[in-house]
């Protein structure tokens, strides 16, 4: 269970273990990354603890202030992303992948928050951590494509309002292992940590929150379908897991995988290439669309060599 708090989160230890691989787990990070954080930011049941291999108990409650050990605002840095779409009130992104969107232990400064606060002079109340410079949804380090950027407050409050609604309609394209027999299906299967480890996520009906993932095919090689997935919620690693669960891993997917093609190297093979939404300030329906990058232009060519 996680409650955030602007900078503080809160965690209750479902399984005995040490404090450093507790929060790598949980949080996705090396163990001296997380020993690290333990020395200035970490408290467990309101005390700092002795060291960083203390050994937790079920129903300890682990706090992380981030307060503690972080700056005033987001560091600006010169980092490139492409810009579909831009106005005075939005901005659509197209995030290139390998880019993190908002800084986390691990990536202080090289993420997309920080080349927005280097691009756009947003005023101190879009660069605080409860506006985090607009940016409304999120997509996975080694995903790319489309992102909802808002540069002022009451455009930000519509646009995460649409997303909360589920009125913003996301749709992706991805290489997925397997043979599909049906050119259309869904997959509804809730979504919650897993229990045996805390980096990925899982289909649990009884801890989940309900997910509900579209596919489409769009054409089938040999042995990988290139599907369309449309978002009917926003759960972490939402398309990944689905595809998972039914045994269709993506391609490339290198944490919920398990086969692989040598040449996709660089992360799951998806891109989210629509967004539809309605303006927050004109009330306009807007769509936008982002070409697939050249590592998946890469694996689809090398796909359909082995057809």
């Amino acid at each position: 269970m996680i409650e955030k708090i602007k900078m503080i989160e809160k965690y209750v230890v479902d399984v005995v273990s040490r404090l450093d691989v507790f929060l790598a787990k949980v949080l996705e990070i090396s163990r001296n990354q997380a020993q690290l954080l333990i020395e200035t930011s970490v408290f467990v049941n309101g005390q700092k603890p002795s060291k960083a291999g203390v050994k937790l108990q079920l129903g300890d409650v682990i706090t992380i202030d981030r307060n503690l050990n972080s700056h005033e605002s987001i560091v600006p840095k010169n980092i490139h992303f492409d810009i579909i779409y831009e106005d005075e009130d939005i901005i659509v992104v197209n995030k290139p992948r390998g880019l993190v969107v908002h800084p986390a232990v691990g990536h202080p400064d090289d993420t997309l928050a920080n080349a927005l606060a280097y691009h756009y002079q947003m005023d101190q109340e879009m660069a605080s951590d409860e506006n985090r410079m607009g940016i409304v949804h999120r997509i996975d380090k080694d995903t790319s494509g489309l992102l909802l950027v808002a540069k002022n407050p009451k455009a930000k409050k519509n646009l995460s309002d649409q997303i909360k609604n589920h009125q913003v309609d996301r749709e992706y394209l991805c290489l997925a292992y397997g043979y599909f027999r049906d050119a259309k299906f869904k997959v509804v299967g809730a979504i919650a940590r897993n229990e045996y480890d805390r980096k990925k996520m899982a289909v649990d009906v009884e801890k989940g929150k309900e997910a509900t993932t579209h596919f489409t095919l769009v054409r089938q090689f040999k042995n990988v379908g290139l599907l369309s997935c449309k978002l009917e919620t926003g759960r972490t690693h939402q398309i990944r897991v689905h595809l998972s669960f039914i045994n269709h891993p993506i391609v490339g997917d290198s944490v919920y995988g398990t086969k692989k093609i040598p040449f996709a190297d660089q992360g799951q093979v998806l891109h989210a290439y629509k967004i539809s939404f309605t303006h927050p300030i004109s009330g306009k329906k807007m769509v936008f669309y982002a070409p697939i990058d050249d590592y998946f232009k890469m694996c689809l060519s090398r796909v359909i060599e082995m057809d």
